[in-house]
């Protein structure tokens, strides 16, 4: 396991529609440090740059890293700390497999999010790689490993990774 970097976040909260009203209310409960990744990708263009207007001015004001998911470079004049995905300068890059977690290296990603560890509503019917397939894709890893699928605070605890991620098990009452 990677020591922890000051700079990165080791909680993230993943957003997504399903939050609908919910999601100010997550963002304001994260502890300062954390990180978003805002996603929204079904949401019109239109409405998810006001929505992420309002996300950016809260996550300043409770001093989050905010970074955007996607590769639309129409956003590029967002603020923001930085993107998530597989293109080329992305911070954070999302890992299902060896070979993935590999490119992202090669790639110079400051964090990969590996999953899904365990079953999660946002795939529902995706198979989860459990510890065991998380252990194989993270073995050998040069980047600090973020957990994301299924995951809450007493499931991070038991596994070793540098920190974890949720949508519902960060949500408000979760």
């Amino acid at each position: 396991m990677l020591k922890r970097h000051l700079c990165l976040p080791c909680l993230w909260l993943m957003t997504d529609e399903r939050m609908g009203d919910h999601l100010l209310a997550a963002i304001a409960a994260l502890p300062k440090g954390a990180g978003v990744i805002f996603r929204h990708y079904g949401t019109e263009r239109r409405d998810r740059q006001e929505l992420f207007t309002q996300v950016s001015r809260l996550c300043r004001k409770r001093r989050l890293k905010l970074v955007l998911a996607g590769a639309d470079l129409r956003f590029k004049t967002w603020e923001l700390a930085g993107h998530h995905g597989h293109m080329r300068g992305a911070i954070t890059c999302p890992v299902h497999s060896i070979p993935e977690r590999i490119a992202a290296e090669r790639a110079n990603a400051s964090l990969i999010f590996v999953s899904p560890v365990f079953k999660t509503k946002s795939h529902p019917g995706a198979d989860a790689l459990g510890r065991i397939g998380l252990g194989r894709i993270t073995q050998s890893a040069r980047l600090p490993v973020i957990a994301l699928g299924g995951m809450t605070a007493r499931k991070a605890r038991s596994i070793k990774c540098y920190g974890w991620a949720a949508i519902d098990g960060l949500m408000p009452g979760n």
